[in-house]
């Protein structure tokens, strides 16, 4: 692989173009790039393929396995003997990994572009800093990864940027901001998606639990705390959420929902509500967060005043932000709301947009000032919450093509993506997260408000006119 010491003053077709993240988006890049004749190389800060996703392999998706596997990488896959999932089921993120990425990566040709145990800590030109200009867009790029051997620069002719925001939740603080304290008690505060019914059931079970956010991560988390509830006396469930207003928007359209995985997770959570075996309060905003003996003291501003209320453990559903540290350097044109590409943000804004009325779309939309580097997936979305595995399959499509130099190519997309099936009361307008518990049934829906059924939908929460009115509830 080559070094610092190899390169030229312009890029030489030998060169890799670097993926960070070996995630499906990420793996689904290498894929792409392949079958383009280019040569990738991929930095994974794990030490496995998709290892966010492994943090919440006890989650089940939305939407089934036809539309989780990027074409590319099935025909990489076919020949090797691969037993494709059955289409129509509903995979859990364990399922994603073991059944996909994990056969993915051991294909020999992309077996050869994986580095684990890979931190990329920065990408910039090489022997340039961002206010160079002369020579910029034939300059190789330096990408600097520490790994087990140290660190190390590399010189690669492009960029994908594919490592997403799951290491980057929103605070629990007001405003887009950390909680006074919320630092000195992370001891007592989560992961978004804690596998409450399994591996860290005994956390929860006989105690109070607080989840904060309205998205589908926490309804996954209210749901199964419902379950240990039912089995733990003493087993108590608090819901924050910073909004106001009708708790309906936070339960989606049930039985109108088009994707009736997603439906039934929404009627699940009415009904815990309604049955008292979950607490809701609205407008309630955490100001600060203190440890009281062995419990946490949470501190809210909400509209009869002040209120402090002691939990044992607290369950963080935020949302996620993108790490743009490692992309000083670079020339980035970002939308200022959600700090996605600047075309693309009008598209993706939650406060206008559900899923599937994102319109497909490629390079010329993921393009940055700085030539051949791009952001994709998850982490192209920004802060907002609504990316599905077949719009970022498309993206890499044409990002590869693009680097390929078919610009024919990467301008034709090739996706159509159908409406969601309740547009505009998605519990809190979030498509993103995985889908409902093990027990959750498939079930049979007629379409809601927007008609067919969605593509499958992972990722994390909260983009064709701006218009942003305020910041979108937790």
């Amino acid at each position: 692989m080559p070094d610092i010491t190899d390169a030229s003053t312009t890029i030489a077709t030998d060169l890799p173009v670097a993926v960070i993240g070996a995630g499906p988006i990420g793996l689904s890049a290498a894929a792409n790039l392949l079958e383009r004749g280019l040569t990738p190389i991929v930095f994974e800060q794990g030490d496995s393929v998709g290892a966010s996703i492994r943090q919440w392999a006890h989650i089940r998706l939305f939407s089934p396995w036809q539309y989780d596997i990027d074409p590319a990488a099935r025909r990489l896959l076919e020949p090797t003997g691969w037993a494709e999932p059955r289409r129509t089921a509903l995979p859990y993120g364990r399922d994603l990994v073991e059944s996909y990425l994990e056969p993915l990566a051991a294909v020999p040709a992309i077996a050869r572009t994986l580095r684990f145990d890979s931190t990329v800590t920065a990408v910039t030109r090489l022997g340039m800093d961002k206010t160079r200009t002369q020579g910029r867009d034939t300059t190789p790029f330096l990408v600097r990864v520490t790994g087990p051997e140290g660190t190390i620069d590399h010189t690669v002719r492009a960029v994908i940027d594919a490592s997403g925001t799951w290491g980057q939740p929103n605070p629990l603080g007001q405003a887009g901001l950390q909680a006074p304290g919320e630092d000195a008690v992370a001891h007592l505060v989560t992961s978004a998606l804690p596998d409450v019914v399994g591996t860290e059931r005994a956390r929860f079970a006989g105690k109070t639990t607080m989840v904060v956010g309205a998205g589908h991560s926490a309804a996954n988390t209210l749901i199964n705390l419902g379950q240990v509830a039912g089995n733990e006396p003493g087993t108590r469930i608090l819901w924050a959420v910073r909004g106001s207003g009708s708790a309906q928007r936070l339960y989606g359209g049930g039985d109108l929902d088009g994707l009736p995985a997603r439906g039934a997770l929404g009627s699940r959570l009415k009904t815990l509500v309604g049955d008292g075996v979950v607490e809701l309060v609205t407008d309630f905003t955490v100001t600060g967060l203190a440890r009281r003996g062995t419990r946490l003291a949470v501190t809210a501003s909400t509209p009869d005043g002040d209120r402090t209320v002691e939990v044992d453990v607290l369950v963080p559903a935020t949302g996620f932000r993108p790490d743009l540290g490692m992309l000083r350097e670079l020339r980035l044109e970002l939308d200022p709301a959600v700090e996605a590409p600047r075309a693309l943000g009008p598209l993706i804004d939650p406060e206008f947009h559900s899923c599937g009325t994102v319109p497909a779309h490629g390079a010329d939309v993921l393009a940055h000032p700085e030539k051949d580097f791009y952001l994709v997936g998850m982490k192209s979305y920004g802060r907002a919450p609504t990316f599905l595995l077949a719009t970022g399959y498309e993206q890499v499509r044409s990002v590869a093509a693009a680097l390929a130099g078919d610009t024919e190519a990467a301008s034709r997309l090739q996706l159509e993506l159908p409406e969601t099936g309740v547009c505009s009361t998605d519990l809190g307008g979030s498509c993103d997260t995985p889908a409902a518990a093990a027990t959750e049934p498939e079930g049979t829906a007629d379409a809601g408000c927007c008609g067919v059924p969605q593509l499958v939908s992972i990722g994390f929460p909260t983009g064709t006119a701006h218009g942003r009115s305020g910041d979108p509830d937790y």
